[in-house]
């Protein structure tokens, strides 16, 4: 089930060129005059989460999208490629957004479900023009809403999940997420049909063939495990380094993201790879999916595809869990010698912190018995220098007296000796 939200801040004008007005006469006689339109806007796809999008009887509708018509095609070219079914067509809008400049896209309204049934399932997968590379990709759609906030026409419902509208990244998913069922190619790596789209507006078709440098992430700068959003052109690093394309889709809503080296898809949403399997890897070569209308007219599987679609997927299961082993092995081993460096380095902080404090101890203790030395010298000089000044003052009271005496014996001699 899709549903479209269109952020546009235009009005819808009506096509009334003297040629295409001659065009729509002659071709339509019934209704010279049916509603033909265009209107300039961003479109938004979004499709039901919990079911696939290829269609069955519940999913249909009058309604039809035509993701992306390539802009070499004139609106009277489209009249053209659509002419046969001119006089079912009750309502058609040409709706082009001003930054994509190879492409526009176009909605249509039938008058009943058979005539709708009859568009999809003669239209669908088929060339624009026999001598291009361009896939008509129609989806059955149950809504449109138009909104002049940017916000909210880029808002999800609740349970939808928003879809790229650049064919080549549609292409690139699988179809019960996509809801294309034919394509010629599943655009790994760097193939020329991706050029066709001449001014590669799209930022991840630019990733994916213009990579003169190389890439890294935006945030981080990290040039390893890159996965670039399908919605936005984000690049970011994956879970194994930083996370920052995991930390993208949580801010943003936008859940899949292409593995530039692998080009490979993740849907967050469904935490699983959602990407086409084409080719089978049982022969080589390229299996292309029935582009019949498989919900009017039975399963119509051929067993032989059924067969390498399955061998190719239980490889691909295989190569990316001996992926995921190998870098988790490579991840653990990263961890425990980031653990052994941390051990080292703690041991030989505790190391020095044991010597420094072994060292302190030790100058502690040293300089406690100089303190107390250095007292102890104090006190023995103090008691020297009371002694030493003792002495000297008994000396010298010692010494006065003995000459009083010596003066006073003396003086009585003399004195006696006068008398005789």
């Amino acid at each position: 089930m899709f549903i479209l939200r269109v952020h546009s801040v235009d009005t819808e004008q009506p096509i009334a060129t003297t040629e295409e007005i001659d065009f729509y006469t002659t071709t339509s006689p019934s209704d010279p005059n049916p509603k033909f339109s265009e209107r300039r806007g961003v479109v938004h796809l979004y499709r039901k989460a919990s079911q696939s999008s290829l269609p069955n009887p519940s999913s249909r509708s009058t309604s039809l999208f035509v993701v992306a018509v390539p802009n070499y095609l004139s609106a009277t070219d489209f009249i053209r490629f659509v002419g046969p079914y001119l006089d079912s067509i009750t309502y058609l809008l040409f709706i082009r957004n001003d930054g994509i400049e190879d492409r526009y896209s176009v909605l249509i309204e039938l008058v009943d479900q058979q005539a709708a049934d009859g568009f999809y399932c003669s239209l669908n997968g088929k060339r624009f023009s026999p001598s291009e590379a361009e896939l008509c990709h129609i989806l059955f759609t149950h809504s449109v809403e138009y909104s002049e906030l940017g916000e909210i026409a880029g808002t999800p419902p609740e349970g939808f999940t928003e879809l790229p509208t650049c064919p080549i990244c549609l292409e690139r998913l699988d179809p019960d997420t996509s809801g294309i069922i034919s394509t010629f190619c599943d655009h790994s790596f760097q193939c020329s049909c991706t050029l066709k789209w001449t001014y590669l507006s799209c930022t991840v078709c630019r990733f994916c063939q213009q990579q003169d440098e190389k890439p890294a992430c935006s945030i981080c700068g990290s040039v390893e495990n890159l996965w670039v959003c399908l919605m936005c052109g984000f690049l970011g690093c994956g879970r194994y380094k930083e996370g920052h394309a995991v930390r993208h889709w949580k801010d943003t809503q936008h859940c899949y993201s292409l593995e530039l080296i692998s080009q490979q898809i993740w849907d967050y949403v469904g935490d699983g790879y959602v990407h086409r399997l084409n080719q089978s890897k049982v022969d080589g070569k390229s299996v292309e999916m029935n582009s019949r209308c498989l919900s009017m007219e039975g399963n119509g599987d051929d067993s032989g595809i059924n067969e390498a679609i399955y061998s190719s997927k239980v490889e691909a299961i295989f190569d990316e869990y001996s992926r995921l082993l190998a870098t988790e092995l490579e991840k653990q081993r990263q961890n425990y010698e980031s653990l052994l460096a941390e051990a080292k380095i703690k041991r030989d902080s505790l190391v020095a912190e044991a010597v420094e404090k072994a060292v302190t101890s030790e100058m502690q203790d040293i300089q406690s018995k100089l303190d107390k030395r250095t007292e102890e010298k104090n006190a023995l000089a103090e008691v020297c220098l009371i002694h030493s000044h003792a002495l000297c003052t008994k000396n010298w009271h010692n010494g006065f007296f003995h000459n009083i005496i010596i003066s006073c014996t003396i003086y009585c001699i003399c004195y006696h000796s006068s008398f005789l």
